[in-house]
């Protein structure tokens, strides 16, 4: 019998009881992640209004436009911690253990289950926190935003994760060719910092001549296309977009990466060789 969304959603729900039973029966863990992340998160808001009152603005974001940035990425960032960076993390030990070969029998699609299973619920408090931020931010900004802006931002959210998922689970299903990809794992970590920061930030201040940054900003806006992961959805409920061929790039690699790595999970499967062998 082939599950249907409603045996997917029962089992995701399950998942979610079994990571507040654990967090529940480890308290003491819980409350310091609670504590740790909110003592990052007042790090990064303290740092960046330090540097707001030596300068009135940074490359075209002011003060509060900045602090909109800011909280979508850490919105963004929190999802992806949330839902799918502990079971990409912990997708090699599923194969050095031989306990894939377990999740390889279930009559329920591999991908879901490898992704899905573990629930880090502790980054709830940063999702609080972010989205807290970001109406203090829009407060400040002071324009009306409208129902098409709001939709837009929480589409482009959307987007953001999937484009972080498909990047984390690619990498993630490479641990069945390598056993072990620690090293890829860093480069995830590496390359996603570019996303901290706007596009703008990497535009050139020679116009005569081309500069590191502008080749930086190429890359990661059209050949992958991390820079626009949280400038889209910041720049929708915070600023203006003069042309949606950024948003329409950003859309289409999102889909294009769903895909690819789809395909790559799966080829990667096919290469896999069960402890019993």
């Amino acid at each position: 019998m082939t599950p249907d969304r409603a045996d997917y959603r029962r089992v995701w729900l399950t998942f979610v009881r079994n990571a507040l039973v654990r967090e529940m029966t480890f308290r003491g863990n819980f409350l310091i992640n609670l504590v740790t992340r909110a003592f990052w998160f007042a790090a990064q808001i303290t740092l960046f209004e330090i540097i707001f009152r030596n300068v009135p603005e940074i490359n075209g974001w002011t003060r509060e436009q900045y602090f909109a940035f800011m909280a979508t990425g850490m919105l963004i960032n929190a999802f992806v911690e949330a839902f799918f960076m502990p079971n990409c993390a912990n997708f090699s030990e599923l194969i050095r253990t031989g306990n894939l070969d377990f999740v390889l029998l279930k009559p329920i699609d591999t991908q879901f289950l490898v992704s899905c299973e573990k629930v880090e619920l502790a980054m709830i408090n940063q999702m609080l926190f972010a989205l807290g931020f970001l109406s203090y931010a829009l407060y400040g900004i002071g324009e009306p935003i409208t129902l098409l802006q709001v939709l837009a931002y929480v589409v482009y959210v959307i987007v953001g994760v999937a484009f972080f998922y498909s990047l984390m689970i690619s990498l993630a299903a490479t641990s069945i060719l390598f056993g072990r990809n620690q090293g890829l794992y860093d480069f995830w970590f590496y390359i996603t910092v570019f996303a901290r920061y706007p596009r703008s930030i990497w535009n050139g201040t020679d116009p005569n001549r081309l500069e590191a940054g502008e080749l930086l900003q190429g890359a990661f806006t059209w050949v992958v296309p991390i820079l626009l992961v949280v400038t889209v959805p910041a720049t929708v409920i915070a600023k203006s977009f003069d042309s949606w061929q950024l948003p329409l790039i950003g859309l289409c690699a999102s889909l294009a990466g769903l895909v690819a790595s789809r395909f790559i999970f799966n080829w990667s499967l096919r290469h896999y060789r069960s402890a019993s062998s």
